[in-house]
């Protein structure tokens, strides 16, 4: 993405950091700061995420082109929640990274990675495509499965603050946050209309609409 591009989307999605480092912070909005996001994302995130935000294997989720809202909802669920109780997300690396962020430091990350330009993915199982595009495009009504495109758009660009972008993330990254999504507490509990959705997939349909999305652009 040229500069111009960076600029848009940075600017694009401004308000919305305003918003969320406002409820962070008391005294009043924080200013973005994108350098200062680009050097966390290349100290602290590259080695599993990619400086850009392309990751390099599916145990690790792209973020480039990701709704900087929905990034930084879910580092403030990685960490301990109010009253003591356990993050959101169970994840003891990621628990670990975002301890070691402020408010104003995920804000930063969020917007860096939220303007980097998202790369492609692509579908690997002819035999389940069927499937998985009956899944995201129109659900599986007997099973009382909504389809994905309701929420995530029809080519997975999602709604930003409420949805994330699904578009070419990795298959293998997604079942297992399907997977989580059907363990709830303990996993992942941070959405209960994921949780009643996952736990109405089969593992054949999870794998089936997990590559489904990730040839989808």
């Amino acid at each position: 993405m040229n500069r111009l591009g960076k600029f848009l989307v940075v600017l694009h999605t401004a308000a919305g950091f305003f918003v969320l480092a406002a409820q962070a912070d008391a005294a009043g909005p924080v200013k973005l700061d994108i350098n200062r996001g680009q050097a966390i994302a290349t100290q602290v995130c590259a080695a599993c995420h990619g400086a850009d935000g392309n990751s390099a294997a599916g145990a690790y989720p792209k973020l480039a082109g990701q709704h900087p809202e929905y990034l930084v909802k879910q580092l403030k669920d990685y960490k301990a929640q109010p009253g003591g109780k356990p993050p959101l997300r169970n994840n003891p690396v990621m628990t670990g990274m975002a301890a070691a962020l402020s408010d104003q430091d995920m804000v930063n990350v969020s917007a860096y990675f939220a303007s980097q330009a998202a790369k492609p993915g692509y579908a690997r199982h002819k035999e389940t495509l069927a499937l998985g595009q009956k899944i995201y495009r129109g659900g599986l009504a007997d099973k009382g499965v909504p389809a994905c495109a309701s929420c995530h758009g029809p080519t997975g660009l999602g709604i930003p603050s409420q949805y994330p972008r699904l578009s070419g993330q990795w298959a293998d990254y997604t079942v297992a946050q399907l997977v989580a999504f059907q363990q709830g507490p303990g996993a992942r509990n941070n959405s209960e209309p994921m949780h009643a959705t996952a736990l109405r997939l089969s593992d054949k349909e999870i794998k089936a609409v997990a590559d489904y999305i990730a040839g989808l652009h």
